[in-house]
């Protein structure tokens, strides 16, 4: 039996969220539960309905996009994802939004097959971190922070060799089967490895782990 995934749409723009919503109930799998219209009502309604996972605009008045997905994944018991919605793929306001707990981002102006990719991919507890766009946009905004990096050694903590092998590919973008065949390592081990590093390193996701990677030094900027 296949499990529903529970959707809430936080935008401004009433016709953004009712296209969404519609799109998105076209979908066998996936059921729009709620709108919210800003960062605070989507907080208030996630209490509420408890979603699975909120399409977040950046930029709204009042309690913005960036504050809202802080609100919704500080939390040690947070459950619920979110996929930030953006005009712009190099935005500096997704980067933050990014380091804040959001799961990914998605251009509004993304398929109808693009969006419900991206929701099940987040709503799996994947990071949307697979096309380049992604990648770019952390290596980009992660330059700021170059200036402020403590020691290597001190940031990765007491990550094993293999871990730290392992923080840097999911940094590329690369998904679990893959890290396991390029290490040549069982699927499990490497879900393992990737389990042991968010502990360790007390982050959210993958995301962040990504995030991590790049504002330390781990993993270099480059041309994508």
């Amino acid at each position: 039996m296949t499990t529903t995934i529970r959707v809430l749409i936080a935008d401004d723009q009433m016709m953004v969220r009712q296209g969404f919503t519609v799109l998105l109930n076209a979908e066998p799998d996936i059921e729009v539960v709620g709108q919210a219209v800003d960062g605070a009502d989507a907080v208030d309604q996630v209490a509420e309905l408890a979603p699975d996972v909120v399409l977040m605009d950046i930029r709204m008045p009042g309690v913005g996009g960036i504050e809202a997905t802080r609100r919704l994944t500080e939390p040690a018991d947070a459950t619920v994802k979110v996929l930030v919605l953006t005009t712009f793929d190099l935005d500096e306001y997704v980067y933050e939004a990014l380091r804040a707990g959001a799961s990914g981002f998605l251009l509004k102006d993304a398929s109808a097959d693009e969006l419900a990719q991206a929701v099940r991919v987040v709503a799996a507890g994947d990071a949307l971190l697979a096309p380049n766009i992604t990648k770019r946009l952390i290596g980009e905004f992660s330059r700021v922070t170059a200036g402020h990096r403590a020691p290597l050694k001190e940031r990765v903590g007491n990550l094993t060799e293999r871990e730290t092998e392992v923080l840097t590919l999911i940094a590329q973008g690369l998904s679990n089967a893959e890290i396991a065949e390029r290490l040549v390592l069982a699927e499990q081990t490497v879900k393992t490895h990737v389990s042991r590093i968010l502990a360790k390193l007390e982050l959210r996701d993958r995301t962040q782990a990504a995030v991590f990677a790049y504002e330390t030094g781990l993993v270099r900027p480059a041309a994508f």
